[in-house]
């Protein structure tokens, strides 16, 4: 786990190595343990390490293989990279260690692109071919790992994460208005390959883009996953699929414990992270480091799930951590994650998983967490009014459940210069509901979120918050073969017992039914949920600066409404809108962008 950075020139000049360690020095959060740079002619490329597997130098990045003429930069792990690594070794590879970058290097030599259908984890990398002059990035399935690309006169850079493009220079900081569009529709969601900034893009997921030495550039989708019902699971009984979809959770979260180093797991005291607690304790795991979070309550607003936590520590006699986070520390964290973040991410879950996240690396490097499981499970309230609704109806039922605002509302709240005429996140939704391959109403909307909204904002709260404390989460829910296997699975099971009914009637056979049968929570901070005392302040300072007037995104109007009553403007799902439209310049403000 790590950060990685490059810049590939196709114009005849030298690679900016400066401007490449400028980036590297961003990520050093990501990747504490160690530093390392390359550069070859037109291309350069930057690494920080954070060591997870193979803890020796001959695991350090950038890593050279002068004999198959290929170097690479790696940040993730393949979780299957010792069975791939003995097949490689089977037909005369021979490996100077023991790290799963050197096994991405010499799967890419023996399969060339195709090398990603063959890795069980998560990944974003780049090799270049010395031969050719060739590069290669790819991206894992649902793009867990970030790589953010900015174009520049006759070169392309790209980096973990878009501050660290920023800081190299030579990028345009202007506000993307379709991407704005996107982020005020879909809680902050600017989906790939957009980003908030017109100057910088991102890798989709599930891709591989290869640049030829000239310049030109192709992608290929490897993966996309298929939400209708199966031929081989036809007749399958519910408790079948019980048993098929627990035993495929078990898998993914023994993979995940590959490591050279302690793995814990993240207990939020919910069912799904409860459950990964269980079946690792079935395992055979013994000592398994816990940690859960609370916070202060404020008024009849409970802070902490503790009591639901307890019960699975106790129930697995795992070594358990209950980390209480004072209010006060709160908003002192408030701008270390906005400062972690690569783009703005307007759920408070942000703030807690960053506060949570430097006190968990006190203690381990590795940690599974249960992220995914409601996208890929129908576990969220606005999943049921999507069953039986025809495909005709299925964009405008969507839009009613899920989307922040419509377009005419947000007409009247964005600056006229800043408003694009077509209503292009709604065309977004239109375009993924037409695609095939999702049979119902309700597979096209688990469809969309497990590839859309999932990646870009729990995904990538979760890699941003830990990894700025060189914290490595592992998300088995999002174990590939898992969700195949999950999105055919009938929606009336998944929407059963008000959402996840498959996975909650399995979860039976391992782990207490109290945890099971609560009320669905959330990560609870309190202090933020609505907008008081110095977190107001915090917001309106932001609104009010110059950098904001400047740039004028908003209507003045609307941020006076806004701040005159700030906890009464809410979106469809309940988001504060001011924290919405403040988080975006707080943001912009704390990352120099102007």
């Amino acid at each position: 786990m790590c950060g990685i950075s490059g810049e590939v020139r196709f114009d005849g000049g030298v690679a900016d190595m400066a401007a490449v360690s400028a980036m590297c020095d961003q990520l050093q959060r990501r990747g504490p343990d160690g530093s390392g740079g390359w550069q070859a002619g037109p291309v350069a490329l930057g690494h920080r390490r954070l060591k997870i597997i193979d803890l020796t130098d001959a695991g350090a990045q950038p890593m050279v293989d002068a004999e198959l003429g290929l170097t690479m930069v790696f940040n993730g792990i393949i979780y299957n990279y010792k069975e791939l690594r003995a097949e490689l070794q089977g037909v005369g590879y021979r490996f100077f260690s023991t790290s799963d970058t050197e096994v991405v290097l010499k799967a890419y030599h023996r399969w060339g692109a195709a090398c990603v259908e063959r890795f069980l984890g998560m990944f974003a990398f780049a090799v270049v071919e010395r031969d050719s002059g060739r590069v290669v990035l790819a991206r894992d399935r649902f793009g867990i790992k970030p790589l953010y690309l900015s174009r520049g006169p006759g070169r392309v850079r790209f980096a973990s994460s878009l501050p660290a493009l920023v800081r190299a220079g030579g990028v345009d900081t202007s506000i993307d208005p379709v991407a704005l569009h996107h982020y005020m529709s879909f809680h902050a969601v600017v989906p790939a390959p957009r980003t908030i900034l017109a100057g910088v893009g991102k890798l989709p997921p599930a891709t591989v883009r290869t640049y030829e030495a000239d310049g030109r550039e192709s992608d290929w989708e490897y993966w996309r996953p298929v939400h209708e019902r199966r031929a081989e699971f036809a007749g399958l009984s519910a408790g079948e699929w019980q048993e098929r979809v627990l035993e495929s959770l078990r898998v993914a979260v023994r993979r995940r414990m590959v490591a050279d180093v302690p793995v814990g797991v993240l207990l939020s005291g919910g069912i799904d992270s409860s459950l990964v607690v269980g079946l690792l304790a079935e395992e055979g795991q013994k000592g398994l480091a816990t940690f859960s979070i609370g916070f202060e309550a404020v008024g009849e607003r409970s802070g902490d799930e503790f009591a639901y936590s307890d019960v699975v520590a106790e129930t697995f006699g795992t070594d358990h951590h209950r980390l209480m986070v004072p209010s006060a520390d709160v908003h002192a964290g408030l701008d270390g994650a906005v400062a972690a973040m690569s783009e703005p991410q307007v759920s408070h879950d942000a703030v807690a998983f960053y506060l949570l996240s430097q006190q968990v690396s006190q203690h381990v490097k590795v940690v599974q967490s249960g992220q995914g499981a409601d996208e890929v499970l129908a576990g969220y309230d606005w999943y049921p009014p999507l069953d039986g609704v025809p495909a005709e109806q299925a964009v405008d039922a969507y839009a009613r459940g899920f989307v922040d605002r419509s377009h005419a509302e947000l007409a009247t709240q964005l600056a006229d210069r800043w408003m694009v005429t077509d209503d292009v996140s709604r065309a977004l939704i239109a375009e993924h509901f037409g695609r095939p391959g999702a049979e119902t109403t309700l597979d096209k909307a688990l469809r969309l979120d497990s590839t859309i909204m999932l990646v870009d904002d729990p995904v990538k709260r979760v890699d941003n918050m830990t990894m700025a404390w060189g914290l490595e989460a592992r998300v088995p829910f999002l174990d590939h073969e898992f969700v195949e296997l999950a999105a055919a699975v009938p929606p009336e099971l998944k929407l059963a017992h008000g959402g996840k009914g498959v996975l909650k009637d399995a979860a039976r056979k391992v782990i207490p039914a109290d945890v099971i049968d609560r009320p669905k929570g959330y990560f609870p901070v309190p202090a933020i949920t609505d907008l008081h005392g110095d977190y107001l302040e915090t917001v309106r300072a932001a609104l009010h600066a110059p950098e904001a007037r400047e740039r004028g995104l908003f209507r003045t109007d609307y941020v006076e409404r806004l701040l005159a009553d700030p906890n009464s403007h809410r979106t469809t799902l309940g988001a504060n809108q001011l924290w919405q439209v403040g988080l975006l310049e707080l943001w912009l403000q704390r990352h120099g962008i102007r």
